[in-house]
């Protein structure tokens, strides 16, 4: 009876560490893509917003992401990205332009 208590709290353990390396993983992806889909919007910020985001969504989409947000204002371009889905998921924002002009807003 006591080995079947341990299995069952052993598999219990193991069930929670996996979904929490699942969780870290989903959110490792959601910020890889957050970052390069943000580096690409402000790559192709003299495109326009729209063709800028839109090559952040192909980036991102790419990445195994989506984009949530997505806006570019002059040269800064600013993304949030998601990963995951169901009870794992992870929305991570990021912010890509020149070093001169990133700290404005």
């Amino acid at each position: 009876m006591w080995t079947v208590g341990a299995i069952a709290v052993l598999c219990a353990v193991f069930g929670a560490v996996l979904s929490m390396g699942q969780a870290v993983v989903v959110r490792h992806r959601a910020a890889g893509a957050a970052d390069l889909a943000a580096l690409a919007a402000a790559d192709h910020w003299s495109d326009g917003g729209t063709a800028a985001c839109a090559r952040a969504e192909r980036v991102a989409r790419a990445q195994g992401a989506r984009i949530v947000r997505c806006s570019v204002d002059g040269q800064i371009s600013e993304v949030t990205a998601a990963s995951g889905t169901g009870l794992i998921t992870a929305e991570v924002r990021s912010r890509a332009g020149p070093a001169g002009l990133a700290g404005r807003s």
